[in-house]
């Protein structure tokens, strides 16, 4: 049973600042009225993870972890899950009353959870745009709902082969394209798109008339100019914010022992803050 005594949780990552994570959890915090826990944010580099863990006391309930600790904290932690070990990323760890650290990852189930509330419950083949950390939890998301071939549009052979051993390893039917092929992965039932900002604005003209779905894992800025023509010609857009808020109610949720999460309020919260910047 939750305490709504103090207890403490943060994000962790390097860097932080930009970190929607307090504004979310604060905001599901508020709404559990759980008015003596706390949400902090701390810049903490792989090198410092270890000591900074070390240093936490039993008020901890748990961490968010952002780049470039998704990793560098397994060796850290008494058990990680399934879901985690499939795609070796870390964004959870909770802490049992026994002081046990335990990571998950809710970025694969909140893709998840954001495509299904967008009515995306199974598709038959998807494309991907990238190949970096991002598009290997989206391979693992897709393991749960394409029932084809997913194709990885990528910039280097280097990628491609890593895209084409995380299929392997997930069981996802991968080939893998060249970028300048890009265009061509607009017209899948689901393109989600992995990229950093701007690298997908010159496909926006490439944008077919009757699109389908698109999950930009993009939230600042937003609209990208894809999602903005996406849109525009009526095709159904999931953007990072979705992402970010289904991931932190699952955060939430094994943290505070609070089921379900008050989503609706997270997204609220996380929509007047972007709206602010």
């Amino acid at each position: 049973m939750v305490t709504k005594q103090g207890r403490r949780a943060a994000v962790l990552g390097s860097p932080i600042a930009h970190s929607l994570s307090p504004v979310l959890h604060r905001a599901a915090y508020e709404e559990l009225g759980l008015a003596e826990w706390t949400y902090d944010l701390f810049d903490v580099d792989e090198a410092a993870l270890a000591g900074f863990l070390k240093g936490l006391g039993s008020e901890w309930a748990g961490l968010s972890l952002t780049m470039p600790l998704k990793r560098a904290v397994i060796p850290l932690l008494d058990e990680i899950s399934g879901t985690a070990a499939s795609v070796e990323a870390v964004n959870t760890v909770v802490f049992g009353q026994d002081g046990r650290r335990v990571g998950d990852n809710t970025d694969i189930p909140g893709m998840v959870a954001a495509l299904r509330e967008r009515g995306i419950e199974q598709v038959e083949t998807a494309a991907i745009l990238g190949a970096g950390a991002t598009a290997s939890s989206a391979l693992a998301a897709l393991a749960r709902i394409c029932t084809g071939e997913v194709v990885a549009y990528v910039r280097s052979q280097a990628r491609a082969a890593e895209m084409r051993q995380w299929g392997e390893r997930l069981d996802v039917d991968v080939r893998t394209a060249d970028w300048a092929d890009a265009e061509q992965a607009l017209s899948a039932p689901l393109v989600i798109a992995t990229t950093p900002a701007g690298a997908t604005d010159a496909l926006s003209a490439a944008v077919p008339e009757r699109p389908t779905t698109l999950f930009d894992v993009l939230y600042d800025p937003w609209p990208t100019a894809l999602a903005a023509r996406w849109s525009m010609y009526g095709g159904a857009v999931v953007s990072g914010l979705d992402l970010l808020v289904h991931q932190a109610v699952l955060q939430v949720e094994q943290m505070t022992g609070c089921t379900p999460a008050p989503l609706i309020a997270m997204r609220k919260a996380g929509e007047h803050a972007l709206a602010a910047r």
